[in-house]
This record gives structure tokens, sequence and C-alpha cells, in this order.
């Protein structure tokens, strides 16, 4: 186990939109949506019907396969609509918050073993934070994972800095890491660069990590490949810091508040900065969203296309804007000269430019091709596994080589760079998660 990290591979994408280190607005929209689909595993049932009042913290589902976990709503007010997709798949519960708050009472109080601090997740509706690796999914509360994993940075692309987020939630993020310390061992990577300047180089009752490099050195997944890896039949949980310093909050003061710094970003963005608002708040509350324009939920390598008419996730602090690309470009890749495009290789100039940043739109400049084996998907990918060998596991689903090469080691966000780079252009996080679910069905 390596307390400091100095990852070599990786690639930073130079991209137009960081936010600027200043709150644009607060945000306290009329409409609030929960939506279940942010929740991998989770097959909801309602607890509430249209007209109901609930408050902020009150639960609205449960999970069908484990009703103990309950997910609550971030507003007081009234259910204003059930939203349902094709075979009455549960989208959306719709709740128009009151102008004045309300709080369900959950309790301050530390908890003082594993069973209750299990209990405080579970009633505070913060159970759907906690991620199980391997697979991704939701955490399950008869397990007891080997330990607990947070990252207190991000290096996606535009990711919001979370020193100007949460830098003053310090004593908030200090109760979550002693309430999730009952259960397991926490781990804490910190960035090495700004590890100084950083607040969290003060948290106590949990191992520090420093970790310097390029994306995806923020990925929680590379640094638990390299602190402690997961083996078959291990299991490990994570949990972002927006999250941790929620059941912080929970801890000090009974009363569950999600309110976040959102970062707006992206070349699309007719302003870059933060909003404070509520997840689930409708994206066109957030920021206007000028014509032919997409609004990427998260990072433009991993986020959910959100639409304008979208809610922001109960997962997501960034929201990247980027011009719709339907042109086509004249000659394309054989121009000999194209100043205005980066490439991770050096096919183009931009190597002679390492500062520059681009006005990138999602435009793909061609459509998918012959899988080509290439040593380009090994360059970014800051773990110690075979990438090209995984996907083509993932892709003949073959579950004995998915388990050779590293599937329970990696999420789709941890090889997101590779549908960057591929000269192929394949949807690498789409054969990844199948074969993740193939794991799921046939292992879990």
């Amino acid at each position: 186990m390596s307390n400091n990290l100095d990852l070599k591979k990786g690639l930073d994408i130079p991209i137009k939109g960081v936010a600027a280190p200043e709150v644009i607005k607060s945000v306290s929209p009329d409409i609030v949506a929960v939506k279940p689909t942010d929740f991998a595993g989770l097959v909801p049932r309602l607890l509430v019907k249209e007209g109901d009042a609930v408050k902020a913290g009150s639960p609205v589902m449960a999970d069908k396969q484990r009703p103990e976990i309950l997910f609550t709503s971030p507003v007081s007010g009234k259910v204003e609509s059930i939203v349902r997709g094709q075979k009455r798949k549960l989208l959306a519960v719709l709740i128009k918050a009151d102008a004045k708050q309300e709080y369900a009472e959950l309790g301050a109080k530390a908890p003082a073993t594993a069973a209750e601090a299990k209990e405080l997740l579970l009633k505070s509706g913060l159970w759907g934070a906690l991620i199980q690796r391997p697979y991704g999914i939701m955490a399950k509360p008869e397990d007891t994972p080997k330990a607990i994993f947070v990252s207190s940075f991000s290096t996606a692309p535009l990711a919001a800095n979370t020193d100007f987020v949460l830098g003053d939630a310090l004593q908030d993020i200090q109760a979550g890491i002693d309430a999730l310390a009952k259960i397991a061992p926490v781990h804490v990577s910190i960035r090495k660069e700004t590890q100084s300047a950083s607040p969290f180089h003060k948290l106590e009752n949990a191992t520090l990590h420093t970790v310097s490099g390029k994306h995806p050195a923020g990925n929680v997944g590379v640094q638990i490949s390299h602190i402690a890896p997961i083996q078959k039949g291990e299991l490990v949980w994570t949990v972002s810091l927006l999250h941790l310093a929620a059941i912080g909050h929970v801890v000090n003061t009974g009363k569950l508040d999600l309110t976040r710094k959102v970062a707006v970003t992206g070349p699309g963005a007719t302003r870059t900065g933060y909003v404070v608002c509520l997840p689930g708040t409708p994206v066109k509350e957030i920021t206007p969203v000028p014509a032919d324009i997409r609004v990427v939920g998260g990072d433009v390598l991993t986020g959910e296309n959100l639409g304008a008419d979208g809610y922001l996730g109960f997962f997501q602090n960034q929201l990247t804007l980027l011009p719709e690309g339907h042109e086509r470009e004249w000659f394309g890749w054989a121009k000999p000269f194209r100043p205005n495009v980066h490439s991770s290789s050096w096919c183009y100039f931009s190597w002679l430019t390492p500062k520059k940043q681009y006005d990138m739109d999602t435009n793909l400049h061609g459509g998918p091709r012959a899988f080509v084996e290439t040593k380009c998907f090994e360059d970014v990918t800051p773990m110690d596994i075979f990438p090209i060998y995984l996907i083509k596991a993932c892709l003949a689903g073959d579950i004995e080589k998915m388990e050779k090469f590293g599937i329970y080691e990696v999420l789709p966000e941890d090889l997101a760079l590779c549908d960057y780079v591929d000269p192929s252009k394949n949807e690498i996080q789409a054969y990844i998660q199948k074969g993740i679910d193939l794991m799921i069905k046939e292992m879990a």
C-alpha cells in the first residue's frame, strides 16, 4: 500500500470553459425531481402519491429488494406528479417546493457503532451515495467492505474545484468520516500539487494519500487499484466528498441538506461559474441554454445528456454545455494543418501548443470502424490492467478472461479516455458496462 502515488499515464483534455471561481447565483427551485434512474441497481417502490406533503429528508421511495433503503426528498413541499416511461418505468417524482422549508428531524447524534452508522445512512436517504466496487452498484446494508475510499479532487475535464466547493464544509466532512469509520477503514486521496493549500490535508481518522498525475488520477477507481486492488470476493465502498459532507451535516444537525455549488462549464456556456442549488433542480433554472447546445450533467467524458428540460442528478455537481457539431469538415483528417483540433498523438500540431484550450463540440468526425489494436489505450490508463484485452473480453462475453484482465477493478469511467483516443471511434465505456452487466447477472 502506497501513501504517495505519482501516476505517469493519462491525458488532460484542453477544453475551453472552466468555471470561474465565483458564485453566480443561488437557486430556490419551484419544482425538484427525485430520479430513481440516478441509482444503479435500484428497483424503486413509491412511498408517496400525487398531492402528498413531504418534508426535506422524508422518504419518497424505497428499494423493492431491500425496503430499509430509503430515498428522501431534498425539499419540503407537495408531490406534484409521478413521471413514468415505457412499461410504467418510474422516471421521476416531481415535488413542488414550499416557500419556507421544513426539515424532517433525523437526530443529531454521532454513531457509536457500525449498526448505528448504517441506520443513520438508511434513515436519511444517503445510503444511495455509497457505491460498491466491483460493479459500481449501490452498496448492500448487510455487507461489510474491506475499506471505504474517497477522492477529494477530480481531474475530469472542467471538473468543479472541490477546494472552492467544499473547503468551508470541513467540519461536516470530518463528521462524515468519523461515521463511516465505524463501518470500515476510510482512505482519502488528496491532490499532491495542492496538498499544502488544500483544507482536506487536516482530515483525521482516515488514511491520507497524495496523488499526482493527469486524468484519470482523480478517479477513485484508479486510486483503489494502486492502494488496495480489489480481488475476487472482496468489496470496497466509495463515496464522493460531496455526499460525505451531507452525511456529516446530518450527524451535526440532524437535518438533510443536499445544497451544493454546481459548476457551470463548457464552451457553450453563456457564463461560467458556480450556482448554489439542489439535486433535482431544473437545468433551465441553473443556466440559460442557448439553441443548438447540448447540456451534459457531469463532464464531457462520462456525463449524461440531460437536455434543456432535464434535472440535475443526485451525483452531479457540474453542467457542461457543448455546441452540437453538425458540420462536416472538408478533407477531415487529410488536412495537412488543423490548428483548432486537439490530438492525443502527434497527428496534428497541437503538441506544439500544450497550454492552448480548444473550442470543442459534440462532432465525432466520423463513425465506428474496424477495431484497430494500438498502444493508445495503455497510454491513458494508469492501472495495472490490459485494457485492450479486457475490452475484447467484454465484447466476447468471456467471464473467465474478464476476471483475468481486471473487470473487478474498473468501471466505465476509469476507461473513459479510451473513448476519446480510440482511432476506431468505438464506445469503450458501453463495452465495459456490457461486461459488468454480464458479471452481475452470472456472478453476483
